[in-house]
Parts: C-alpha cells; structure tokens; sequence
C-alpha cells in the first residue's frame, strides 16, 4: 500500500529528529565516547546547547551556522546529516510502503548506513558497536521480514567472506590491503538485513563508484596508489540503493537471458 503524503511529511520530520542524533553518533562513537551524556555542547566554548538551538536545521540556519554563545562557526555536516536523513527515510517510505515493521527494520538499517558512512568518512574506522550489533539485528528481523532467515543467515556468510578473500588475495599479491576487517564486518552486517542476493548488487555497486572516485582522485594527484578509499563509504550508499532498487536491477538482470 501506498504511504500517504501525511505519513511521508511524518517520517521526514523524524528522519530529521533522527539525524540530529546520528551527528553525535558520528562523532562521539569513534571517540569511545557516550551517545546519551553529556549533552549536546559547543566543541570550542564547552556552553551546553539550549534544547531551541538544537532543532534539526531550523536552528542552525536562525543561528547563521554559528554558535550563539562564542559565534565559532558550525560545520554545516550536521543540517547535511540532517537532511540527508529525512530524504532517505521518505525514500524508504515510499519504497516500503504502510508495511510497518519492515519499514521500521529499513528505518534503522538506514541510519546505521548512515554513522558508518560518517565514521568512515571521518576517521578510515566502521565501528564495531554498529557492525556488530548490526548483524545479529539483522539475523533476528529476518526470522519475520524479509529476506527470510536462510537468506539473510547466507547474506551474512557471503558478506563476510567476500571481502576477506578479496583482502586476503590483494595483500598476498601486492603486501598492502586493499580492505579493512570493518569493511568485512559491515557487508556481512548489509547481507544479515538484506540477504546474499544484495549482497552481489552491493559491492558491484560500490565496487564501480570506488573505482570511478579512485581514478578521478589519481589523475587529479591527491592520492598515491597505495593509499586506502574510505570503501564503507560506497558500501553504505551502495546498500541503501540496494535496499531500495536492489530487487529491481536484479529482475532486470535475469530478464537479459530470459
């Protein structure tokens, strides 16, 4: 069933209630730090942020990206992790329908998509914390949604395995390591929730946007060979557009040689 315009403007403000959060989760968790305390404060005054200068986008734009108390410049990541957050939850809702638990199990494989795109942005690092958590929710909601517990139980196996033979295969013929052990853990984590089939659309995907971004950055000289993409970066845009095309392009496929 189709959402409603309603629901869809519903899940938009929450998405972006819920990317307000995912800002401390991006910078608090590599850190080692508490997501719940202490709260929200200026990182160059240390003044606690008032609850309305902490309204997702409004305040930072009635602020002028500013902090009002020592006027030090606000990164304008977070109303982006804001917004960004709101248009995929919309996304999914449109994708998913009124079908409420998988669109609550999409919700928040979404946003775990999302603080490990930031973190690995950020500092090179997939948290544990999320990875891991992550795979057993995923292995536990495909007891009752879709892609079903076989699915997603093999999802996660072709998931962790893939990459950690790619690893192994690159650093045995070159001695550098073309993937991180996060990115392991994380495509296993996007197989628990989307099963072994997406998991194939996945790193397909991401493998062509990393080789795309890895070329334009070479010719333009601001990375050396060896040096390393933040890879669950395309793994995180890569299964979001599975989750929600990811059938599509697969039916598609099949009907080539049909």
């Amino acid at each position: 069933m189709t959402m409603p315009p309603l629901f869809l403007g519903v899940l938009g403000v929450f998405g972006l209630m819920v990317g307000s959060f995912l800002n401390v989760c991006i910078s608090r968790i590599p850190a080692g730090e508490s997501v719940v305390t202490p709260r929200s404060r200026c990182p160059n005054c240390k003044t606690l942020i008032v609850w309305y200068d902490n309204i997702p986008v409004v305040s930072y734009l009635i602020l002028g990206g500013k902090c009002r108390n020592c006027r030090t410049p606000i990164s304008a990541i977070y109303p982006a992790v804001e917004i960004v957050t709101a248009i995929a939850f919309v996304l999914q809702g449109l994708v998913v329908g009124m079908d409420g638990p998988l669109l609550a199990a999409r919700l928040v494989f979404t946003a775990m998509l999302i603080v490990l795109f930031g973190t690995d942005l950020h500092t090179m690092r997939l948290p544990n914390v999320i990875t891991y958590p992550g795979i057993v929710l995923g292995l536990a909601l495909s007891l009752f949604l879709p892609p079903g517990i076989v699915a997603s139980v093999i999802g996660a196996a072709v998931g962790a395995a893939i990459p950690w033979l790619i690893r192994w295969a690159w650093f045995r013929s070159t001695g550098v390591e073309a993937m991180g052990l996060g990115d392991v853990k994380m495509l296993a984590m996007i197989g628990a929730f989307l099963g072994w089939q997406q998991v194939w659309v996945t790193l397909f995907m991401a493998s062509v946007a990393g080789a795309i971004v890895g070329v334009v950055l070479l010719r333009g000289g601001g990375r050396l060979m060896s040096a390393r993409l933040p890879f669950g970066t395309f793994l995180a845009v890569a299964a979001f557009a599975a989750s929600l095309v990811g059938d599509a392009l697969i039916t598609w496929y099949l009907g080539l040689y049909a």
